[in-house]
């Protein structure tokens, strides 16, 4: 006689269950890769004009500053540092729930003056090829500090931005400073553009590198 031999056969998920594993999965995927590696985001306004349009949709690296304590913000492994020029992501300092976007002029330890609308940053000329002027009217220092301002120093762990749409752009001209903890990331690419005025896509603005 042949004895009888019982296999073990491990029980099945029941579709419902592989679905939601499933799911739960690419949710916690998604949220590690919007929270630590790349996030999308849409232009609102035109203070950044021309270099991003109102509609364009871009894409932030947030990895590239370091890896940061989603809570409070600070880096936990350094791996590049802030530079004058870079693009980046931050949240508004006067509301932190709304994010703003700019270009970095100042860093900590800078010098910051504008004369005649000129930037100087350590008493050298600052310039940005993209930076456009579409007022001609100049406002002195105690009127507005959009076209005179300073000098002023940058404190530690802080950042002065300003709009490359220079005369249409609420800036560290006016609120002051960035914390580099409130930075989010740095914009480096148009993945979309929608022009909402003539109803269609702007396709040469796709895939255009930020800088």
């Amino acid at each position: 006689m042949h004895e009888h031999e019982e296999t073990a056969v491990a029980p099945t998920k029941s579709a419902f269950r592989e679905y939601a594993e499933a799911i739960l999965i690419a949710l916690v995927l998604a949220m590690f890769i919007r929270t630590f590696v790349v996030q999308a985001f849409k232009i609102p306004s035109g203070s950044m004009i021309p270099t991003l349009l109102i509609g364009d949709h871009i894409l932030v690296n947030k990895f590239i500053y370091g890896i940061k304590n989603p809570f409070t913000g600070k880096v936990l492994i350094p791996i590049s540092d802030i530079e004058r020029k870079d693009i980046i992501v931050f949240e508004y300092p006067l509301n932190p729930d709304q994010d703003f976007i700019k270009r970095v002029v100042g860093l900590p330890g800078d010098r910051i003056e504008i004369r005649n609308k000129r930037v100087f940053v350590n008493g050298e000329p600052f310039e940005v090829k993209n930076a456009i002027f579409t007022d001609p009217r100049i406002f002195p220092g105690n009127l507005s500090p959009r076209d005179n301002l300073g000098p002023i120093t940058v404190p530690e762990d802080s950042l002065f931005v300003m709009g490359d749409n220079r005369d249409n752009s609420h800036d560290s001209r006016f609120w002051k400073f960035v914390r580099t903890e409130a930075v989010k990331g740095k914009a480096f690419i148009i993945y979309w553009s929608w022009d909402a005025e003539n109803f269609g896509v702007r396709w040469r603005r796709i895939g255009t590198l930020l800088h």
